[in-house]
């Protein structure tokens, strides 16, 4: 595979900078520390919701989320677009992702199925280059299943009836290409921040109690009422969509807390939770 094609990590960095351990070894070590050990039975499940803080911050929650799931062997990773570079919607559908534990290919098959049949979605391999959102889940992804392909897509825009149409059109793609058993979806957000933990709860139980329900409507109209600073409703909208389209019917809060469990200021806190889709 040409070097040019693969997307270099930029959240790694030594101790005490960066969301994850640069060093492999180290990395692993770090991961092993966020891993239930006792953990529950793993479930088959369609999609999920996981933070994407540091590691030190919301690791446990991604962590422990994963690690109740039978990962499948395609991972379409859903996110927001924090940096404003790049198309509104858009999908990398070529080449592979690098991390500290190695490289993850991209489905290009799949990735152009849902490409080709989308309205909505551009490739776009600049809007990926420098976010995060995406990256910082792929570790525990690789800590956990030694092989499976992604599918990058990032997500800079409210408008509710694209992001349902898009995660119809993830759905459609998927059962086209009959891997309706064989993909998980993975939405990637934090919810309130830099809030006081006490009103960061009560808007991020608003966001859980809609995803619980399965209702992007009711998600979208929470943030918008409570103004709910949650970075990755427009990646989940989309996921939450898809999964129904897949077959969907229940989900499952695995974990929630908020920054202030890790630093002790409760003054201003971000808001983390683990979902799963069933």
């Amino acid at each position: 595979m040409e070097r040019l094609k693969v997307r270099q990590p930029v959240a790694a960095g030594p101790q005490g900078y960066g969301f994850y351990l640069s060093d492999p070894e180290g990395l692993k070590k770090q991961i092993a520390t966020l891993i239930d050990k006792n953990p529950k039975e793993k479930e088959e499940a369609i999609g999920c919701v996981l933070p994407h803080a540091g590691y030190i911050y919301s690791g446990k929650i991604a962590a422990e989320t994963l690690n109740r799931i039978n990962i499948r062997n395609k991972v379409i990773l859903l996110g927001p677009n924090h940096t404003g570079n790049g198309a509104p919607y858009s999908i990398m559908p070529e080449g592979a992702w690098l991390t500290p534990l190695g490289e993850v290919r991209i489905d290009s098959l799949l990735a152009k199925a849902i490409l080709k049949d989308s309205k909505y979605l551009q490739t776009d391999t600049y809007a990926h280059l420098g976010e995060h959102s995406l990256e910082v889940e792929l570790p525990i992804l690789q800590y956990l299943k030694k092989d499976f392909e992604i599918v990058p897509i990032v997500f800079m825009s409210d408008d509710l009836t694209a992001l349902k149409n898009i995660g119809k059109e993830i759905a459609k793609a998927v059962r086209g290409l009959g891997l309706s058993g064989s993909v998980l979806l993975a939405a990637s957000s934090d919810l309130t921040h830099y809030e006081p933990e006490e009103e960061a709860k009560k808007k991020d139980l608003a966001a859980i109690e809609a995803i619980l329900e399965l209702s992007p409507d009711k998600l979208m109209e929470s943030v918008r009422r409570l103004n709910i600073s949650m970075c990755g409703y427009a990646p989940v909208i989309a996921m939450l969509e898809a999964a129904k389209g897949l077959g969907a019917k229940k989900a499952e809060l695995i974990k929630y807390q908020t920054s202030g469990e890790s630093t002790g200021d409760k003054t201003s806190v971000v808001g983390y939770a683990g979902i799963i889709i069933y």
